[in-house]
């Protein structure tokens, strides 16, 4: 019988990505290599819980939802989160920064000094620069005034990342130039709170880390993981949560890995190569399985 394993999600470590397992093995995904997986016929997929521990009623979930929490261990989740606004007394520096995902896709956030550019490469973002420093309070509300002056939002739908990805500028210079431009725009803006410090624009490109700088742009994305279901080809690229997967003769699909929490998985033999999972094509709805 097949050993079944449960994910519980990719990190990003200074060495690359890192998809973790339940009970703590680590394993990294490598450029070049295979992945495959199945989910077996009659698998369910399970709440992850919440901070640490189990849901208390093994609630199913929806296998579309990026959470893959139910609506209580969701709420526990987030509570206490600086990311959901719910922390205002957190003493250490934060960093507000400038991310882009592609062509006309720039965000505004915030992320604690001490975590480095981690939050950036768990977003996905192909370039960033930092705009300042300097307590959360003043982090955020630098970050509202980006929001009201300059109409730069502080989220970008993944959806909209993959899609772009798939058609970046080819060189550095092109792909700084929004943010560079932004950053501009930014410093100049009177309202700055007086205990955040701004940073020179110094843009970071994550095209080389990621690995999409010689792959073919992805046709498209899974949707959900299914009973029955499988994915198995070549990784070509890693960027946020996504692997991209040169599945067949059909090209490259995008796996967001957060869909793979909560499911029971066992290997995919090499017959396993393609995808047997909804697809959506950028551009287009989706149309089933193919």
């Amino acid at each position: 019988m097949a050993r079944v394993w449960k994910c519980t999600g990719l990190r990003w470590s200074p060495g690359g990505p890192v998809l973790v397992w339940d009970g703590g093995r680590r394993s990294a995904p490598a450029r070049g290599k295979r992945v495959a997986f199945a989910v077996p016929e009659g698998g369910v997929r399970a709440c992850a819980g919440a901070r640490g521990n189990d849901c208390p009623v093994r609630a199913v979930v929806p296998g579309r939802s990026t959470g893959g929490r139910c609506e209580e261990c969701a709420r526990l989740e987030r509570a206490h989160s600086v990311a959901a606004d719910t922390v205002a007394g957190d003493p250490r520096p934060y960093r507000v920064y400038l991310a882009w995902f592609g062509p006309g896709r720039v965000k505004v956030g915030i992320t604690a000094v001490e975590r480095g550019p981690a939050r950036l490469l768990e977003q996905g973002a192909v370039c960033f620069t930092w705009l300042g420093t300097g307590p959360l309070m003043a982090a955020r509300r630098t970050e509202e005034l980006l929001r009201a002056a300059l109409r730069v939002p502080d989220r970008v739908p993944y959806t909209e990342k993959r899609a772009v990805r798939s058609a970046l500028p080819g060189t550095e210079a092109e792909r700084a130039a929004e943010v560079r431009e932004l950053h501009a725009r930014a410093v100049a803006l009177d309202g700055w709170p007086e205990s955040l410090r701004p940073e020179p624009c110094r843009v970071v490109d994550h095209v080389g880390v990621f690995g999409l700088g010689e792959v073919p742009g992805a046709f498209g994305e899974v949707l959900e993981l299914v009973p029955g279901g499988s994915v198995g080809g070549e990784l070509v690229a890693a960027a946020g949560p996504d692997l991209h997967l040169a599945v067949g003769g059909r090209g490259v699909v995008v796996l967001d890995t957060r869909l793979m929490t909560g499911w029971e998985l066992v290997p995919a033999g090499p017959e396993g190569d393609g995808c047997a999972f909804p697809v959506r094509e950028f551009g287009r709805e989706p149309d089933g399985l193919f």
